[in-house]
């Protein structure tokens, strides 16, 4: 066998990544030992090293949005999912994630979404996060969507939202005024329920 082999086979010993008890997993999400076990098998099967690079989280997403250019949202999502920001989603940041997107309270979905939006992670959003992501999510539904989307349509689009949360007009959404408007935008507390699931 050459060298070379022997170092790509250690390399990939070294990289195989183990998740912590699946027990453990059970208490941190609301998802059952069964669901976590099937979960854990796909998982596994996209990613065998057991840990997703950014790269890779792009291509998977982007199968879910062949219409349009997903790798900008992509890579927001990735860095709220990589919660120690290593670089890589382990299995248990991806279950801790979708836990929270697919069974958390409104509160904790709001909580993630906020992540989202404070890209540089200060703890405020402001009007240019606030776009980037909001243009990403434009560019991610594709420019054949229906009804089609105007070039302004973001800018627009993020200039009443941002006035309508930024309630101290002093440049920044905090996570108060974030959860306080979003709490009392039916359009938004209906559309945080899109995300409710069962295995």
């Amino acid at each position: 066998m050459p060298v070379e082999n022997e170092i790509d086979d250690l390399e990939m010993q070294v990289m195989r990544y183990k998740p912590e008890g699946i027990d453990e997993l059970v208490r941190n999400t609301k998802f059952t030992k069964k669901e976590l076990q099937i979960m854990y098998r796909g998982f596994k099967q996209e990613c065998p090293t057991g840990l997703v690079n950014e790269d890779a989280f792009k291509e998977i997403y982007a199968q879910f949005f062949p219409q349009g250019d997903s790798s900008a949202y992509a890579h927001y999502v990735f860095n709220v999912f990589d919660a120690d920001h290593n670089g890589t989603i382990s299995f248990e940041e991806f279950v801790i994630g979708l836990s929270v997107l697919s069974r958390g309270s409104l509160n904790e979905k709001l909580m993630w979404a906020f992540k989202l939006y404070d890209i540089n992670g200060d703890g405020y959003i402001t009007k240019e996060e606030m776009l980037d992501i909001v243009k990403a999510i434009y560019d991610m539904m594709g420019k054949y969507a229906d009804p089609p989307i105007s070039e302004n349509a973001p800018g627009d689009h993020v200039e009443r939202v941002f006035q309508k949360m930024d309630k101290n007009r002093d440049g920044v959404v905090t996570i108060d005024e974030f959860m306080e408007t979003c709490k009392n935008d039916e359009n938004i507390t209906k559309s945080m329920s899109v995300f409710d699931t069962i295995l």
